[in-house]
Order: structure tokens, then sequence, then C-alpha cells
């Protein structure tokens, strides 16, 4: 998918979401990274940080910073989270939630299996995770697939102040990764909401846009994304950082 031309009806719809729960001036930064083959790590992620911080140069208080994405962008968002860690000061930098659907939290691993509900192939995802990664040896570099760090501490000086709300399908390729790392960041001491859709396939929310029979179920995903960040940043101008 990749393109923000393909997301542009469901940030609309985000956004006309998000100003409805009492946002005065909502705002959504979407970003545009380059797909394998064209680049591969580090190039994506260098994009995603001198993306974010345009973002902070505007807003100001990262804390009023609500990252989101699906997929490998959520991908992309973890490494971020792990990456802004490192710096000196990383409470300065660090965003105020962290919205993620789908994340391809292991870019190669045995538990990323398909499934008879889900439209991935786990083996087309970790041929695109090779292209992506450049070398074997990248692929157990946690800034490049965050699923293989275990450090707690370090998920822990990652953590957005308001924590992480995963969304996922309890039928995608992507289950059981996404369900290991709910886990670590718990017991990390990460503030973790969940919502496995049970029945549901990858990135669930987008696809329900676009599929959905109804009004109420196209943006039920989306619905259950503002709630959350509602709870979490009180309303107010704010902005979604997407990818």
């Amino acid at each position: 998918m990749g393109s923000n031309y393909f997301y542009l009806e469901f940030l609309m719809a985000w956004l006309t979401l998000l100003r409805d729960a009492g946002y005065r001036n909502p705002a959504i930064f979407a970003l545009e990274y380059t797909l394998v083959p064209d680049e591969r790590y580090p190039v994506q992620l260098e994009q995603t940080v001198a993306g974010y911080d345009h973002v902070c140069s505007i807003v100001k208080d990262p804390s009023r910073v609500c990252l989101a994405g699906d997929s490998a962008g959520a991908t992309l968002q973890l490494s971020l989270l792990l990456q802004l860690s490192k710096s000196s000061d990383p409470g300065k930098r660090h965003p105020g939630f962290a919205t993620l659907i789908s994340p391809w939290a292991t870019l190669v691993t045995p538990k990323n299996r398909d499934t008879a509900s889900d439209y991935l192939n786990a083996d087309s995802l970790h041929l695109y995770g090779r292209q992506f990664a450049g070398t074997q040896a990248n692929l157990k570099e946690p800034l490049v697939s965050p699923g293989v760090c275990k450090d707690r501490d370090w998920w822990m000086r990652a953590s957005p102040s308001g924590g992480y709300c995963f969304m996922y399908g309890s039928e995608e390729v992507f289950g059981p990764e996404v369900r290991d790392l709910v886990a670590l960041l718990r017991r990390s001491g990460c503030a973790v909401r969940v919502r496995e859709e049970p029945g549901q396939v990858h990135a669930w929310p987008v696809v329900s846009l676009f599929l959905g029979d109804t009004q109420g179920e196209r943006t039920k995903g989306l619905r259950d994304l503002t709630k959350v960040i509602t709870q979490v940043i009180e309303p107010q101008m704010f902005l979604v950082d997407g990818l």
C-alpha cells in the first residue's frame, strides 16, 4: 500500500473524528517514506526521525504528539521510539502516545505464519524484510526489527509518556509476534492498551474503512483509536504523526 494517497480517505475520516472528539485544531502529518527496493535501512528510519523532528519543531511540546502507523509504518514508529531513547535527554523528545495498528514487530521469524483468513503471505513478507534489512546481521538489530529487542530497560526508556495502544486482528500473520511484544512491554513497566479484534485480519481498521458494509463498520477502528487517544491526551490542539 505504502503511498499516502492510499490512506487519504482514512486520514481525512480520522481528522474529522478527532475534531468531533473535541480537539480544536487537530492536524495529521503523514510521512511519505521510501519503499524497498528503492532504498533500504537506515534510509527509512532516518526519514522517520527527520519527519518527527519537523513535527516537534511546529508543535514544540512533544507530549501533545501521538505517533501512529500501521504494518511497516508501525514498525518504523517502534524503531523511532527506540532511537529517540538513545539521546542524552530522551524525555524531552518523546511523544505523548503511540497508536500502532498491526505492527510488523519482527521482520523475519517462524512465528509469522500464514492463516486461513489473512491476506498477507509470510514468505513474501520475509523477502521484503530481508530487502529492507540489507544484511542478515541487520535482522538482529532492534532498530531494524524492533521485536528482537528484549532489553526491558531500553523499552521503558523508549515508551511514550502515555504509553501505547496496539490494535490488530486475531487472525493475522503478525498476531503471535504482536502478542509477544505486548507482553514484553508490560513486563518492562510500560502502559499498554490492547485491542485484538476477534476474527479480523491485518490492519483491520484500515481494511474496514474500505470494505465495511455500513458507516458504523467502516469507522469502527477509527472511532476506537480516537476514543483511546482522548483518554491519554486531553482534547486540545495536538498532532498525529502518521506513517
